[in-house]
């Protein structure tokens, strides 16, 4: 499922607009998150997320296509992206919109430390330069002591933590489950977690903001399967970056829809952090970095989450 040509032009091209789309998904929580509750958000997104995803395993005859090879993992990796969808869902109802980019872009930078304990990846002093800088980039973005935390920037922390966890199991598990596998179930998860959810939070859906939670649904839908497709196309080093893409969406968005102005703190600090993944990105492309590389094969949230965190990976799936 989800093949394409090996074309790295296609490939680009592809993942571009993905990342383009994930950023008008999120763009719309934001408007959506303004009247109504992100769990409820979440419910009917993923509700109409589940008819083109339907139709996709339906179309693919392949019997393992619901049985997960690893169900415990599955599961784990699952209640991951719930608590990565959800804080990050609502940190884009708190925050400016490059402001929780900013922070959702240290994913990378937490794989990596995570890799260490978890996979026993071997991580040089290059790469542990770059994450200490990318960190540094963080509280830049954060300013500590200067602007107050709330809890929007911890939810958008805690988004790209989850994430970093998510994409570790993906890199255990991902070459013996299928792309349907990995997305499917944590979407239905999520529909049973959210609609538990719902007697508390719910408030009446007006017809046009119902349409717009379908489109958050199917947006992100589509957005991962450009980006798989992107992945499918060329070489991990040439797609990963183009994740970060999404600032400069961020940044027109939240300047021509929200009144968000561009804050200087939060563009060096994000420029830090993204200089920083990419270093990483780099580092781990070369033959003779590790035969482990996570982050390049599971740096991005978006599509361990299902509909939505960013930064945002995982692509190389079955």
């Amino acid at each position: 499922m989800f093949h394409s040509p090996n074309s790295p032009a296609l490939g680009l091209g592809t993942a571009f607009l993905g990342f383009a789309l994930f950023a008008g998904h999120d763009a719309l929580i934001k408007a959506l998150g303004t009247s109504y509750s992100v769990f409820q958000i979440i419910f009917f997104a993923m509700l109409f997320a589940f008819i083109p995803m339907a139709l996709i395993m339906l179309a693919d005859k392949s019997h393992s296509n619901f049985r997960p090879r690893h169900p415990w993992l599955v599961l784990f990796r699952s209640i991951l992206n719930i608590v990565a969808m959800s804080s990050a869902f609502y940190a884009f109802t708190t925050l400016p919109l490059a402001e929780v980019y900013s922070l959702l872009f240290s994913t990378p930078l937490l794989i990596t430390i995570f890799s260490v304990p978890l996979l026993g990846e071997v991580v040089r002093w290059q790469r542990w330069a770059a994450v200490l800088i990318g960190l540094v980039g963080v509280v830049i973005v954060l300013r500590p002591g200067v602007t107050e935390l709330t809890l929007g920037h911890a939810s958008a922390l805690l988004a790209a933590a989850s994430s970093g966890l998510a994409a570790l199991l993906v890199r255990k598990i991902g070459s013996q489950e299928r792309s349907a596998v990995l997305i499917l179930y944590p979407m239905l998860l999520s529909m049973v977690f959210m609609g538990l959810s719902l007697p508390a939070v719910y408030r009446p859906v007006a017809l046009p903001d119902l349409g717009l939670m379908a489109l958050v649904g199917l947006l992100s839908v589509f957005a991962q399967l450009c980006i798989i497709g992107g992945y499918r196309s060329a070489p991990a080093a040439v797609i990963a970056p183009t994740q970060y893409s999404q600032i400069i969406w961020a940044t027109l968005y939240g300047a021509l829809f929200f009144s968000e102005e561009p804050d200087l703190y939060v563009g060096i600090g994000s420029t830090i952090i993204i200089a920083s993944g990419v270093f990483v990105v780099w580092r781990e492309s070369r033959k003779d970095v590790s035969a482990r590389r996570p982050v390049l094969r599971s740096s991005n949230p978006r599509f361990d989450a299902g509909p939505s965190p960013n930064p945002s990976g995982t692509y190389n799936k079955t």
